[in-house]
């Protein structure tokens, strides 16, 4: 038998399958990372009632957790873009793991803030070069990479009201501690990672960094591009002030209308970020299938209604509609992100921290924003107010679509 006659016409690139086994992994430290951090929101109705801290007191905590992953996530992507650092992902958890012991043991409230800060700084490091595993293990499937990984992300979101009601309620500030463990782990399996990346660097040498070297010095960024990320920056503002609002001051809304206990409101947190979670997964394929722009219109405009009449409804109803609104909103999660990293190719690392980070730094300063207004003119009115911010998703008309994003790649 002639030996070629067996082989196949056409073998893969090894630089073009999808990593299954990295994207999972990957998305697990995503998981236990995000599930550390979550443990920060979780502990505000702890915290509140053993420190008797005000809501901008809690929002001055969710700013320093949060800006600090702002700021310095643009600025490790754009580091990481130039000298790509596989060992930097474990390095980041271990600055977390230092930094959720602190939280549980932290005697006063500036201590707290020290501890998040902590959290933060690893965060900062971890995401931008998380994103570029998952973009790097991919192939030609981005859109499912990206759901896989921040889906992780997500779910581990989603586990603060469980984390909460079976271990902050019945341990208080030190059961934060424990989540030590949790870091640990996670720095085991990005070491394991870290490895991978670094051989996947010398297997295959960054091809998109190559090609758009040139253009970026020649070119820089054109005004279709900017006038494009600004929009999309605007949306992630919207999307995550909503989401601020609902995931740090929704339960203390629903303590109050609708007269449950923490361990209850906890419920309906979990309900809107494990639908969200869910939402994210499903956001990416189906981009890959009908198109970014498509998906990411859809996300923030279906939100609306849901977002409007949840202060107004049964709490059956809202239960049901935080799960609607979770998960239609958060389906866009993934998808600017690969939106941006396809608008800029090449800078994989400085556009996930433009998009993730400054989801972070929006965030935190909606956290800041959302407990003044609710001291100011009452919770209740906030949570009124805040269901109108999805509106601002009819700015997603003006995005090019992705066929044109694609051409101006190729002119370039």
């Amino acid at each position: 038998m002639n030996q070629q006659a067996v082989l196949p016409t056409k073998v893969p690139k090894a630089s073009e399958s999808t990593m299954f086994k990295i994207l999972f992994i990957i998305g697990l430290c995503h998981l236990l990372n995000d599930a550390i951090q979550a443990v920060v929101p979780a502990m505000f109705p702890i915290l509140e009632k053993s420190m008797g801290l005000s809501f901008t007191q809690l929002g001055i905590i969710a700013f320093s957790l949060n800006m600090v992953s702002s700021v310095m996530q643009p600025v490790v992507g754009m580091l990481t873009d130039k000298k790509p650092m596989p060992y930097a992902l474990p390095i980041g958890l271990t600055f977390t793991l230092f930094g959720i012991l602190g939280l549980g043991f932290a005697p006063s409230f500036a201590m707290i803030v020290l501890s998040v800060l902590f959290i933060g700084l690893g965060s900062a490091v971890f995401h931008p070069e998380g994103s570029r595993v998952a973009y790097m293990a991919a192939g030609k499937r981005r859109g499912l990479a990206q759901s896989i990984y921040q889906v992780g992300g997500n779910t581990g979101q989603a586990l603060a009201p469980v984390i909460t009601a079976l271990i902050l309620v019945p341990l208080g500030q030190i059961g934060a501690s424990w989540f030590t463990l949790v870091a640990a782990l996670a720095v085991i399996l990005l070491i394991y990672i870290a490895n991978w990346y670094n051989q996947r660097l010398i297997t295959f040498p960054n091809p998109v960094k190559k090609k758009s070297t040139n253009v970026s010095k020649k070119q820089g960024l054109s005004k279709e591009v900017k006038n494009t990320l600004a929009l999309i920056l605007l949306l992630i503002f919207a999307r995550t002030w909503y989401s601020s609002g609902i995931t740090n001051f929704y339960t203390f809304y629903a303590i109050k209308e609708y007269s449950l206990t923490i361990k209850e409101s906890q419920i309906f947190l979990f309900a809107f970020l494990v639908s969200g979670a869910i939402g994210t997964f499903f956001g990416g394929p189906l981009s890959d299938r009908f198109g970014k722009k498509n998906i990411i219109s859809f996300s923030m405009l279906s939100t609306v209604p849901f977002s409007i009449l949840i202060p107004y409804v049964s709490p059956t109803v809202a239960f049901i509609f935080l799960i609607l609104t979770g998960f239609i909103l958060m389906t866009s999660f993934s998808v600017t992100v690969v939106y941006a990293q396809e608008l800029v190719p090449g800078k994989i690392g400085t556009m996930s921290g433009l998009t993730v980070g400054l989801a972070f730094g929006m965030g935190a300063i909606g956290s800041v924003g959302l407990g003044s207004i609710a001291d100011w003119i009452g919770l209740q009115s906030m949570i009124t107010w805040l269901g109108l911010l999805p509106l601002l998703g009819l700015i997603a008309f003006l995005l090019p679509s992705d066929q044109k994003v694609w051409e101006w790649n190729q002119i370039k």
